[in-house]
C-alpha cells in the first residue's frame, strides 16, 4: 500500500515551465504538478508565500494577488518559459499575473472547460472532480469562461472523502493512494450515474492528475486535468520539424 509522506521538494533545473505552489506542506506523489518527476521537460517552483488553503480557497483573499504577481515576476524574472501553479482555484488570479508578465500564464486547469464545452457543441454535460465543490462557484466559472446559467458544467467535490480532505485540505503530511484512487474512481463513477450523457471530465486540482487514468478506466470518458494543459502550451514551444517531401 503505497504511502507518501510530505518531504522536502526538490528544485529542477532549467527553465522550460515554471510552477507556482501554494504555501503548504502536502505530499506530492509521482504525476502530482508539484513533483518535478512528473513532467518531461525542466521545471522551476516557486512558493507563493502565504497562500495556503484557507485564504485562496475558503476565503478567497483579494490581497493574495500581489504575492501571486510579484512571484510570477520572480519565475519569469529566471527565465521560464511559461507560468502554471498546482491549484485550479489560482484562476482567481489567472488575469492579473497573465497582466504583469509577457510569457504565457495558465494556472489554472479550469482554462480548459470552454473547449471541453465546445467539443460537445455544448450539449453534453462535462463534469469537473474539485478539491471543494462548495468552492466552485459561479463566479469561478465565469472567469473560466463558462456561462453557469447555460452552460452544462456540473461540479462534483472530494472534499467528501477523508482520503482526500486529510492530506491536501487539512495537509495531514501523509496521503494514501490506494484508498484515494478507489475513492476518485467512486466519485468518478457517480458523477457518470447522475449525468450517463457526460462527455468529458475535468480534474481541478492539481493533486488528482495522478489518477487521471483511473478516471478514464471508471468511465471510459475523455480526462482532462493539468498534464493536459500544460502539455499543450508547452509543445506550443518546442514545435517538431516534419521532413519530408518539401
Amino acid at each position: 500500500m503505497p504511502i507518501y509522506h510530505t518531504r522536502k521538494r526538490a528544485e529542477s533545473y532549467g527553465h522550460e515551465l515554471g510552477v507556482l505552489l501554494l504555501d503548504v506542506e502536502q505530499p506530492f506523489v509521482p504525476g502530482d504538478v508539484g513533483n518535478a518527476s512528473t513532467w518531461k521537460y525542466p521545471v522551476l517552483y516557486r512558493t507563493v508565500p502565504g497562500c495556503d488553503i484557507e485564504r485562496l480557497i475558503y476565503r478567497n483573499e483579494s490581497d493574495l494577488r500581489e504575492a501571486v504577481v510579484e512571484t510570477a515576476k520572480d519565475l519569469e524574472a529566471q527565465g521560464v518559459r511559461g507560468i502554471t501553479s498546482n491549484c485550479g482555484f489560482l484562476l482567481r488570479h489567472q488575469e492579473a499575473a497573465a497582466r504583469a508578465v509577457r510569457v504565457p500564464v495558465f494556472l489554472s486547469s479550469l482554462l480548459q472547460l470552454p473547449m471541453m464545452l465546445s467539443a460537445f457543441a455544448r450539449t453534453r454535460p462535462v463534469g469537473v472532480m474539485t478539491a471543494s465543490q462548495g468552492s466552485l462557484t459561479p463566479e469561478l466559472l465565469r472567469l473560466a469562461g463558462v456561462d453557469p446559467e447555460h452552460d452544462p458544467v456540473h461540479g462534483f467535490g472530494m472534499d467528501r472523502y477523508p482520503s482526500f480532505d486529510e492530506p491536501f485540505m487539512q495537509d495531514s503530511g501523509t496521503v494514501d493512494t490506494d484508498a484515494l484512487e478507489r475513492d476518485i474512481a467512486e466519485l468518478a463513477r457517480h458523477m457518470l450515474d447522475v449525468h450517463p450523457d457526460m462527455g468529458a471530465i475535468l480534474l481541478e486540482c492539481a493533486d488528482l492528475t495522478p489518477y487521471g487514468h483511473a478516471v478514464q478506466q471508471a468511465t471510459g470518458l475523455p480526462v482532462f486535468d493539468f498534464a493536459t494543459l500544460v502539455d499543450f502550451y508547452v509543445a506550443t514551444q518546442n514545435r517538431p520539424r516534419y521532413r519530408g517531401n518539401y
